[in-house]
């Protein structure tokens, strides 16, 4: 598992019957900043994922690369290798607070965004 921050989408108008109607993002995985251990750093690399818990551009979110990325109800038949599996509300390492977002109402309750992908 990795955390990463959404900077994009992905659309695809011509793909397998069992992707159509999956949100798919790109992610920046993020690690912790070797100059300021107190925060997070994008790590320059993208992936493109499914998001399986309605997710929006520049949340920081859990996801899961390879045999794990199916291993969900919603992932399970589908020909993916990355997926969404939370948006994370808090990293703490060691004493350090790097992240500390309360989700608004409308995240905590949403749940599949639904199909741009």
């Amino acid at each position: 598992m990795f955390i990463a921050r959404i900077t994009g989408s992905l659309v695809s108008s011509q793909k397998v019957e069992s992707m159509v109607g999956q949100k798919l993002l790109i992610v920046e995985p993020l690690r912790v900043d070797e100059q300021d251990q107190k925060s997070l750093k994008g790590t320059g690399r993208s992936f493109v994922v499914v998001d399986t818990v309605g997710a929006g551009e520049g949340e920081i979110v859990l996801c899961v690369q390879g045999s794990s990325a199916r291993y969900t109800p919603e992932t399970k038949t589908l020909p993916v290798d990355a997926a969404i599996i939370g948006i994370v509300d808090q990293v703490q390492v060691g004493s350090n607070m790097l992240l500390n977002q309360s989700a608004p109402a409308a995240t905590a309750t949403r749940r599949r965004g639904g199909g741009q992908g």
